[in-house]
């Protein structure tokens, strides 16, 4: 989008509207950092860009020549003098008396002033065509190449085997030692966001399932004492009722949620229909291939983040970008670009990571870069903290760390917003915050197929063949 509609800002509670501004002074600050000829003897190694579970003790050997290695994306680095112009342009953006205030830039004026020159993505381009790789595109900011190959041109270029590695009866594609790239390239090639599918995880913890209901029980007090929260408690704890009331739902906003699984858009207008949501339809953008369904735990991140984007700014569009992942790319990794190179969104929202001992230097440069230009463009980019705060390298659910104090990787930008974790606690107080009965606020809904009211509730869900995705987990 070149002309940007107005921003959201939804910090999980409330949402803001901010006015669209348009372009920002232009600086030339591109010049070619590639300043020796390139040669093929004379290497480097990419220190910190080998996956700290490809160990040894885990190799299974290395992986079939013609080993599929798609999407990969080289991460390029900017100057020195790029990357301290675009922090001062980021701390202008959000200075109420910088004459830059909320001016946000599109992809291409990003890409002009804090992307790579045409001279050194003609080299770059060049040296990866010359291994043989197909070279997808350049990103319009001009911070990563998509090329795809295979396992042994990978190791030809990069000078590193691809190996399988079993960890946790999980099997893996990994490059087995830091890869290198010729000694010419390196002032603007920072590496290869990944060249493993040790993907990053979704970041809900399934809680217990909930069959069916029973005709008139509660479903949001369970018998073991435990809770569940629908859309109109939300907007009760966290105070989003006011907003609503000034008319304030997210009208003219656009939000994007990555995915890398499909929904079944039955599970959306199902929610939609039991809690009384006027959601619009989401909208599904499928950046590539289509990955289809391979998980119940993906499909239910996906839902989730779709169906609560929508409740809590029912009139917004809601965007699901999809993308497959390869044996080298994580599709969250995939989505994002996109969102943020198509400047598709206002808001981008996800839920997916690990922490941050887990992710390779590549992988660490290309989230800073990405969540950078996010901001430059305006887009508010809000990703779960997930729910085990410093103990992230350790299962959901831990509450002391067990493994390396480590955050979700994803949640250690300053460049994004960072919520989750939220845990009540009624000190074996719960009939002061929970109600045992029906609390009428405002409206009473009588339907052949449930019954609802409003402010803290009792929900008889729809009934259904076999229970929805949706129905079944509860994040906790």
């Amino acid at each position: 989008m070149g002309l940007h509609a107005p921003r959201l800002v939804a910090c999980a509670v409330v949402c803001f509207i901010f006015p669209a501004q348009f372009s920002v002074a232009q600086q030339n600050l591109q010049r070619p950092l590639i300043v020796e000829p390139l040669d093929e003897r004379r290497v480097t190694a990419l220190r910190g860009d080998t996956h700290p579970l490809a160990r040894p003790e885990f190799d299974r050997g290395a992986a079939p020549a013609n080993l599929p290695m798609q999407r990969m994306l080289l991460v390029l680095k900017r100057s020195a003098e790029q990357e301290a112009a675009l922090r001062k342009l980021l701390d202008d953006q959000q200075d109420k008396n910088s004459p830059q205030y909320h001016t946000w830039l599109s992809p291409e004026e990003f890409g002009r002033q804090f992307g790579a020159s045409d001279q050194d993505i003609q080299i770059v381009t060049g040296w990866l065509q010359s291994h043989g790789f197909q070279v997808a595109h350049v990103s319009t900011g001009r911070t990563v190449v998509e090329f795809s190959g295979t396992a042994a041109q990978v190791q030809e270029a990069f000078h590193t085997p691809i190996h399988k590695f079993s960890v946790n009866g999980e099997e893996h594609w990994a490059n087995a030692t830091d890869p290198q790239i010729p000694v010419a390239l390196a002032p603007v090639v920072a590496g290869v966001n990944t060249l493993h599918n040790f993907y990053k995880k979704p970041m809900h913890k399934l809680g217990r399932k909930i069959s069916l209901p029973t005709p008139g029980s509660p479903q949001i007090n369970f018998t073991d004492g435990g809770h569940a929260l629908v859309p109109g408690d939300y907007a009760v704890i966290y105070n989003i009722n006011p907003l609503y009331a000034q008319g304030i739902r997210g009208a003219g906003v656009s939000v994007g949620v990555v995915g890398r699984s499909q929904i079944d858009v039955n599970d959306v207008t199902d929610f939609q229909s039991a809690f009384n949501v006027p959601g619009s339809f989401p909208i599904i953008t499928v950046n590539g291939p289509d990955p289809g369904f391979f998980s119940l735990g993906e499909q239910v991140e996906a839902t989730l983040d779709v169906t609560w984007a929508g409740a809590i700014a029912p009139n917004a569009t809601i965007d699901f970008v999809v993308s497959a992942s390869t044996n080298t790319t994580d599709g969250v990794d995939l989505s994002e670009l996109y969102i943020i190179d198509n400047n598709l969104t206002d808001v981008m929202t996800e839920s997916f990571g690990a922490c941050e001992a887990a992710f390779t230097q590549s992988q660490a440069t290309a989230i800073a870069q990405l969540a950078e230009q996010a901001a430059a463009e305006g887009i508010t980019y809000m990703v779960s903290s997930g729910d085990t705060g410093s103990a992230g390298c350790d299962n959901l659910g831990e509450t002391r760390a067990k493994g390396p104090l480590s955050v979700n990787m994803l949640a250690s930008s300053p460049f994004n917003v960072a919520v989750g974790g939220t845990m009540f606690n009624e000190h074996g107080q719960d009939a002061t915050y929970w109600s045992s009965t029906t609390m009428t606020l405002t409206c009473i809904r009588q339907g052949p197929t449930y019954r609802r009211r409003c402010g803290m509730r009792l929900v008889r869900l729809p009934a259904h063949s076999s229970p929805r995705p949706w129905q079944q987990p509860v994040a906790e």
